[in-house]
């Protein structure tokens, strides 16, 4: 698969035309929403990863080129509950993300990142609850479950289910490692990416 970085967006004059599908990918800031991007597209490089959380301070647009399919993006939302940043900064960075997300046009679907050995914190919570209300397409992706034993993963879908009070699609357990859950968001997306087709 073909995949590019295309453009970092600071103010939401600077998006693209919205004329491809966008899939967004949102997290806390050490979720590992790098190493996700970088195992879906088989490009090891094609977003940084960084010792230190937090680092994404914009939206990062990502051109995917499928094969025998049409192009669409995958948009790196910047991280939240980490990052050692000013007052100022965090409340350009929630208005950048409040503008993007309540478009009509955009995105078509956002794909949760939840680090599976955590507990929901209240950040969490609230996310979970936004998207409930959303009315758009949305997976919960729980990473790094490779970290975690049979009886430890089945209870943390259990406490994430849980913590899904509006419902939603069935959390997916990803592991960056081992590429498991892989094949699961891939067919989220196609079908994400075919309803838009046909809307």
């Amino acid at each position: 698969m073909e995949a590019e970085y295309v453009r970092s967006v600071y103010h939401t004059r600077d998006l693209p035309p919205p004329r491809l599908t966008e899939i967004a990918v949102a997290g806390r800031s050490n979720v590992g929403k790098s190493s996700l991007l970088n195992r879906l597209t088989g490009r090891r490089h094609l977003a940084k990863t960084s010792a230190t959380p937090g680092k994404t301070r914009c939206l990062n647009y990502f051109l995917i080129h499928p094969d025998s399919a049409r192009d669409f993006y995958i948009v790196d939302l910047p991280g939240y509950g980490y990052a050692k940043v000013s007052k100022e900064m965090r409340e350009d960075w929630d208005r950048l993300l409040s503008a993007y997300l309540e478009e009509a046009t955009r995105p078509s679907g956002l794909i949760a990142l939840f680090d599976s050995r955590r507990e929901a914190t209240a950040t969490d919570s609230e996310w979970l609850a936004w998207l409930g209300q959303w009315g758009r397409p949305y997976l919960v992706v729980l990473t790094k479950c490779d970290k975690l034993t049979n009886n430890e993963r089945a209870k943390s879908l259990l406490r994430w289910r849980r913590a899904m009070e509006s419902g939603g699609p069935e959390p997916v357990m990803f592991s960056a490692m081992t590429s498991e859950g892989k094949d699961k968001i891939w067919q989220w997306i196609d079908r994400v990416r075919k309803s838009r087709a046909h809307n």
